[in-house]
């Protein structure tokens, strides 16, 4: 992801540089998000500094 990161950010063009980051590196999300979730079930509340996910749709 930091190398596709990289190559993405040296794009003046702010389109194609959108567009580099939506093909490319958004794509690394994915996988990270899976297993961040899964993470924020086994670890207890109080031993998890960051809001979960699941707190964030819910607050106003």
């Amino acid at each position: 992801m930091i190398d596709e990161r990289k190559k993405a950010n040296v794009l003046e063009d702010v389109r194609k540089k959108a567009i580099a980051y939506d093909e490319k590196v958004k794509s690394y999300f994915e996988p990270i998000r899976y297993h961040v979730d899964k993470l924020e079930v086994l670890i207890d509340d109080a031993q998890w500094p960051l809001p979960k996910f699941r707190e964030l749709l819910f607050i106003k």
